[in-house]
């Protein structure tokens, strides 16, 4: 008997050692959860210090006309810049205001949105300065110190363009529309407040002017700095890091309800024989496609706001895709239908 207490009463401490065991376990790790969510509750909005472009907004009409030109025409900034039901009213040609609202879902980060950019002071940028709106193009930190999500690949473009484009938001009507600012999930605030999110600046200094013309040169500009041909004709990962080789297709636009179920890819834009479709397009064919809009009502491409190009642009970027090393990178599909997807 006094035996079997003896058993008895060592696994019963050893039951209690096991029990605390599991109990300052479960605390330890409930306390790390609780510290990591009230670190990231705290951090994730920290403000980003980057420098203010040194740039001024001017009335001069040629600057304004070139402004107006680049936010409807190649940089494609009025796309987005209007609520959702009337994207493709702008893609048509209306120069409707730039009040925003567009919405983007990026799983597992948030819902990326569109602000106003017309001069309001209460809802649009009439409250930031000059400097504040050049940095969110050139850094894309946003006036409150965020990093902004990478849809806007303008980090090198010319201090006489970005001038423009500033001059021009400047001059226009201010219309009064409060969007709802971007929201993030938890995810995307942690990614934000470890800083594995950050903001994209310029790898190089970005010229102070270029001039337009029909030349290799310049249409690099425009297809790298001004009309974002790179970052979506490139495989990337959700960061905007390329995967893949420049201009060689594979970027994949998951399906949305704006999409209406349909997922995109890229395709291929280096002149490979096999696999790139510039191998086989003249110039005037290339031309021509721009000139036409749209195959598929929903794709991203801004093919409105890439037809109003003029002949010289288009012209310069054909050149300059001719001009790209041959990349064997076969996209099998462009366009997959609701319910399907890449792989099948």
């Amino acid at each position: 008997m006094n035996a079997w207490l003896i058993q008895f009463n060592a696994k019963l401490n050893l039951m209690k050692k096991l029990f605390r065991i599991v109990v300052w376990t479960g605390l330890a790790v409930l306390l790390l959860i609780f510290g990591f969510f009230t670190l990231v509750q705290i951090t994730w909005d920290n403000a980003i210090d980057a420098p203010y472009p040194d740039i001024r907004a001017t009335s001069d009409p040629a600057v304004i006309a070139r402004g107006e030109y680049l936010v409807y025409g190649p940089s494609h900034c009025a796309v987005c810049h209007v609520s959702m039901d009337r994207m493709l009213d702008v893609d048509n040609g209306l120069k409707l205001p730039l009040t925003g609202g567009f919405e983007e879902v990026i799983p597992g980060f948030g819902i990326i949105r569109a602000p106003n950019l017309t001069p309001d002071e209460e809802t649009g940028i009439g409250r930031l300065t000059d400097g504040e709106i050049a940095r969110s193009l050139r850094h894309m930190v946003s006036s409150d110190g965020r990093p902004l999500f990478p849809f806007m690949e303008f980090q090198e473009m010319s201090d006489e363009d970005l001038t423009a484009i500033i001059s021009y938001l400047r001059s226009l009507e201010p219309v009064r529309n409060q969007v709802k600012p971007t929201e993030y999930t938890f995810m995307g605030k942690a990614l934000l407040a470890f800083g594995l999110f950050k903001a994209k600046g310029p790898d190089v200094t970005p010229p102070v002017s270029i001039t337009p013309d029909t030349t290799i040169a310049y249409g690099r500009y425009l297809a790298h700095d001004v009309a974002n041909c790179r970052s979506c004709h490139t495989s990337m990962d959700n960061q905007g890091n390329p995967t893949g080789p420049d201009f060689s297709g594979g970027f994949v636009f998951h399906p949305t309800e704006w999409s209406q179920g349909y997922t995109f890819v890229s395709p291929n834009i280096t002149p490979h024989e096999t696999s790139g479709i510039m191998a086989h397009w003249t110039e005037e064919v290339f031309i021509n496609r721009f000139r036409a809009g749209r195959a598929y009502e929903r794709s991203h491409m801004p093919w409105g706001s890439y037809s109003r190009m003029s002949d010289d642009d288009l012209k310069a970027i054909y050149r300059y895709l001719q001009s790209l090393d041959p990349v064997d990178n076969k996209v099998a599909r462009t366009v997959y239908f609701p319910g399907e997807h890449p792989g099948q």
